[in-house]
């Protein structure tokens, strides 16, 4: 049964930064495509960030490249989102998700590409 467990969310300043994490069981990322996507009020969820553990590749939106950083740790089968620099514009609900390579799609494309998701964790940026 494959299952993805978010946690790390909370409250920060602007500048600051907070670090998500994403346990997987029920499978083993290696032949699996992990995203983290994010949906703020009112808004579409987007994706934000999308690792691949086939190829090694890691993937970014234009809004946080340089400011976010994806990896995965393999013995403990979970992927984090490493968020520095925070800006009022990353508050939003974070998710992660999971699809097969064999369905990866191009980029981390969008967010009805993938079929396993984590519940969601709250990320606050204030002031």
């Amino acid at each position: 049964d494959v299952q993805l467990q978010a946690s790390g969310g909370g409250l920060a300043q602007a500048g600051g930064s907070l670090r998500l994490s994403c346990a997987a069981s029920g499978f083993t990322f290696d032949d699996w495509l992990i995203a983290w996507f994010r949906q703020a009020p009112g808004k579409e969820r987007e994706g934000v960030s999308c690792i691949s553990r086939s190829d090694g590749s890691a993937t970014y939106a234009d809004s946080v490249k340089g400011r976010f950083t994806i990896s995965s740790d393999n013995a403990k089968n979970t992927v984090y989102l490493q968020m520095n620099n925070l800006k009022l514009e990353d508050t939003a609900v974070f998710y992660c998700a999971a699809v097969p390579e064999s369905m990866r799609p191009s980029g981390c494309g969008r967010w009805h590409d993938y079929g396993y998701w984590g519940q969601g964790t709250q990320v606050t940026v204030s002031s």
